[in-house]
């Protein structure tokens, strides 16, 4: 994998997703993907790349009701999302909400879902204390960080060798592709597309409305896209970190 030049100075180069077939989005909860993500999510899938979502806790934690609740609600509405961004293949790992740790636990559930999924690219968090918008939640960094050795882990052969088999084999990416930091690439969404994680992170009906000082997802959602098409020079945009 080649890391991108200094992207703080750097004008942000369009992202080369032409050749993109498999892509594996791996995040901490259900919704982390609609802010932003799942509009090139839909992109990808509108054209026929087939995109899967890896979350490492069911979001348990996150809403004002009972946690064994919550974790049917979130996995129900997640599919929902889903659905509307057209990923068909979606796994909630059983790590708890709020209480990830960065670790080998983490490396090899993550590895093993690349090696299962066999994705040309991978997406997530860059796993950085300071983000955007402010103090990054400890599961995001958590799973970011991870997520960045589990890649290098998947291409070893002598790591995790139970899970090795006929059809589980050790699988190198071609791309990883981080949020929540300096982008350094971007790629341009339609206006379309925009509306996809509009209505992706609405789909999280009953979350969002346990959150009732969080905005709508028609207030903030395209302005974010907007203001990184600024950046790019282009109507809308979504910033990734390329390497």
């Amino acid at each position: 994998m080649t890391t991108h030049d200094d992207a703080s100075t750097a004008p942000l180069t369009p992202l080369q997703d032409q050749d993109f077939k498999r892509v594996l989005v791996v995040l901490a909860h259900p919704d982390d993907a609609e802010y932003g993500t799942s509009a090139a999510v839909s992109m990808w899938t509108d054209r026929g790349v087939e995109v899967g979502y890896v979350l490492a806790t069911a979001g348990e934690a996150g809403m004002q009701r009972p946690p064994e609740e919550a974790r049917r609600i979130r996995a129900q509405e997640q599919r929902n999302a889903c659905e509307i961004v057209g990923v068909e293949h979606l796994r909630i790992l059983d790590f708890p909400d709020g209480l990830v740790e960065y670790g080998i636990e983490l490396r090899r559930a993550i590895a093993g879902e690349i090696r299962v999924f066999q994705p040309d690219v991978v997406i997530s968090g860059a796993g950085e204390l300071v983000v955007p918008w402010g103090l990054d939640h400890a599961d995001h960094r958590a799973v970011g960080l991870a997520t960045i050795d589990a890649v290098r882990d998947a291409g070893n052969r002598w790591l995790y060798t139970e899970q090795l088999d006929e059809q589980v084999i050790p699988w190198e990416i071609s791309t990883l592709l981080l949020t929540g930091t300096e982008p350094s690439h971007y790629l341009e969404i339609s206006r379309t597309a925009v509306d996809k994680p509009v209505a992706s992170l609405a789909a999280h009906e009953h979350y969002l409305a346990d959150l009732p000082e969080h905005p709508a997802p028609q207030d903030f959602i395209p302005g974010m896209l907007a203001e990184q098409g600024r950046v790019s020079q282009v109507p809308y945009a979504m910033g990734f970190q390329v390497h």
